[in-house]
């Protein structure tokens, strides 16, 4: 959803697709070349530009202080102060940066608030765009559950084996398994009362489909967590989709990592609330369990 501004240009609001970051880089193939000297020092280094002086900026871009000007009409503001104004708005709400934006020599500052910005703005996304209906299933089948567990292989194992510090605390057997040659046997020999979660950015792992497959087959639930329309989705009894752009190719999942460990928490909290005040002495017994393996305060 979008709102205008105070110059009357068109912005997304906080977790909209289109940030005032994303209009700079749409438009920027448009813009005049000295004018795209200025958006690529906008895209590059943000944070920096709100606290310049136009001198500064204009000094950095190579480019004369009436073509800072010229950018910040091109997009519609009025003059630098409003667009920088309008910049430090939409960085307070979180933007989506994408990783590619960060430079080899990239400054320590903006590349902290690049990928923090990105993982606040993922939250926002998984928050806005989770479905009620799926996941209210999704925790009907866990409460229900005789056993739990987890499949998913690198950066998604850590996030099972994160799951099932959780929800080994709720009184339910449950196993999480990063190996495909392990969730394989495991998923051999599932009864129909498990409940497999299977947790993969791409949903394109042929080995978990392997095993969610053989786990279907067994008569067990299987929970996906994965992206929309992906081949897990479509395989899963019932699927939660964390949408989250990612460039999988160059780095290792991170957004998506903390979507994928936020649902979970929501399963897992979901789940304790149907476990009912029974849970209560589960929890006891599992603090009780780690008291003397602290030391005293």
């Amino acid at each position: 959803m979008s709102k205008a501004n105070d110059a009357g240009v068109e912005v997304a609001e906080s977790g909209g697709e289109y940030t005032l970051l994303g209009r700079v880089r749409a438009l920027t193939p448009g813009l005049r070349r000295s004018e795209r000297k200025v958006a690529e020092l906008v895209l590059a280094s943000p944070h920096a530009l709100v606290d310049s002086p136009i001198a500064q900026v204009a000094q950095r871009a190579g480019v004369s202080e009436p073509t800072v000007v010229r950018f910040c009409r091109s997009l519609g503001y009025p003059g630098f102060q409003r667009f920088k104004l309008a910049l430090a708005r939409s960085l307070a709400v979180g933007v989506p940066y994408v990783l590619e934006g960060v430079s080899q020599d990239e400054p320590t500052e903006d590349l902290a608030a690049k990928v923090l910005d990105r993982h606040i703005a993922t939250l926002l996304q998984a928050r806005n765009h989770i479905a009620a209906a799926p996941l209210e299933a999704a925790i009907d089948r866990l409460a229900q559950a005789e056993r739990i567990e987890l499949y998913g292989h690198g950066a998604s194992g850590v996030v099972a084996q994160d799951a099932q510090q959780k929800l080994m605390r709720l009184g339910i057997p449950v196993t999480a398994y990063c190996d495909a040659h392990v969730h394989g046997i495991a998923a051999s020999v599932l009864g129909a009362g498990a409940v497999v979660i299977a947790i993969s950015h791409t949903g394109r792992s042929q080995d978990l489909l392997a095993s969610v497959a053989t786990a279907r087959e067994r008569g067990a639930t299987v929970i996906a967590i994965t992206a929309p329309g992906s081949p897990l989705a479509e395989r899963a009894t019932v699927a939660l989709f964390a949408d989250v752009q990612e460039d999988t190719d160059t780095y290792m999942p991170m957004a998506s990592r903390l979507a994928h460990l936020a649902i979970l928490d929501i399963l897992a909290l979901g789940l304790a609330l149907r476990r009912g005040p029974g849970l209560q002495g589960e929890l006891r017994r599992g603090k009780r369990a780690l008291r003397d393996k602290r030391l005293p305060e």
